[in-house]
């Protein structure tokens, strides 16, 4: 049920979000040529029939908004743990300067999914963000400037978009790619590719210079979620390994651990046996005995070496700061983004923009 007072609020947050006006630059006219142009070819082309290919997967580091989970249920203790300090909440003049989060990253993007709606982009040259409402996925590199673009029309293709110069250039990459990722350098791009008869990843070089390796999917047998993913250093890939037990569409495969490949020519290299998936290069510690992963039903920190479950997680979506800190955005509330430490506890949250709240962020080092 609405009322007056939620369709006031409604107005509000729509009237704060039409207030963020797009940069009128050469940077942001490129990240809006590939809409218009979309859209002059779909008029050209009615009525014939579009069919989308590009998978969704993780961009480089990705706080998701997700419907609430169960937060962590502390143990019991002798004395009360004092609430996390809350940072103030950015004002309008947020996207006129880096967005600085605990722990000292910064937001590098913040875009919509499902559905229209304009992103933000950090330009780090500039130190301030601009509005991307031109293409179907805008994937910011960790560092520099540019970005990784996708078009739906353009299914095999990559476009990288300097927002230093504007200077737009497409790469042909291959078919039924996943989304892309960067490397923690930000000197290579990764993609699935989920062929029928050709499953495997490429490593692509911001040059265009592409890499593609075959992977044996009954050698590396793997079910359900199967993108490959950077490991912390960048120079492996990560596939998730299932377990050999029973199938339930109820919950996730088990997994026996993970397979990393080489990078640079493919190669497997090394089993770890965490059971479960990591999202990302940011999931694995900083000195490599830690992990959070995507356990069956529920986000694990695991040890690595044994694949022991030390506790569970609000999401397996995080970063590590340092050794025994964990940056990640609340899956329930307000999706604050926050600090944690290993057994859980809050030290410091940070609320986000209002045109940043219902929207995906990616976050990189500072």
């Amino acid at each position: 049920m609405t009322g007056p007072v939620e369709d006031a609020l409604r107005v509000a947050v729509h009237d704060l979000a039409d207030g963020v006006r797009p940069v009128p630059d050469l940077a942001v006219r490129a990240l809006g040529r590939g809409r218009r142009l979309r859209r002059r070819r779909r008029a050209v082309a009615a009525g014939a029939a579009l069919v989308a290919v590009v998978a969704v997967a993780l961009p480089f580091v990705l706080l998701r908004p997700q419907p609430a989970a169960r937060p962590i249920t502390p143990r019991p203790t002798a004395t009360a743990t004092p609430p996390a300090p809350i940072r103030p909440t950015p004002g309008p003049d947020w996207s006129t300067k880096p967005l600085v989060l605990p722990g000292d990253w910064v937001v590098t993007a913040g875009t919509f999914v499902n559905g229209p709606g304009k992103g933000f982009v950090l330009d780090r040259n500039r130190g301030r963000y601009l509005t991307a409402d031109g293409y179907d996925g805008v994937f910011p590199a960790p560092v520099g400037s540019l970005n990784a673009v996708t078009d739906e029309d353009r299914p095999r293709q990559v476009a990288l978009v300097d927002l230093t110069n504007g200077r737009t250039r497409w790469y042909d990459v291959g078919r039924a790619l996943s989304a892309p990722t960067w490397s923690p350098d930000g000197r290579r791009l990764l993609f699935t590719t989920h062929q029928l008869d050709h499953f495997g990843f490429i490593v692509m070089e911001t040059d265009g210079t592409r890499h593609t390796f075959r992977v044996d999917e009954k050698q590396f047998f793997c079910t359900d979620y199967c993108d490959f993913t950077w490991s912390r250093d960048g120079t492996e890939v990560v596939l998730p390994q299932t377990g050999r037990a029973r199938h339930d569409e109820s919950v996730r495969d088990l997994r026996a651990g993970v397979r990393l490949f080489s990078a640079d020519d493919g190669r497997p290299t090394r089993f770890v046996p965490v059971p479960g998936d990591p999202a990302g290069p940011w999931a694995w510690s900083p000195d490599g005995k830690l992990a959070v992963v995507q356990g069956q039903q529920e986000p694990l920190l695991v040890e690595t070496g044994t694949g022991r479950v030390i506790r569970t997680l609000p999401t397996a979506d995080v970063v590590w700061v340092s050794d025994d800190r964990l940056l990640y955005r609340r899956p329930y509330g307000a999706r604050d983004v926050v600090l944690a430490d290993l057994t859980g506890r809050e030290l410091v949250r940070q609320p986000l923009p209002r045109e940043l709240v219902e929207r995906e962020i990616t976050v990189a080092p500072r």
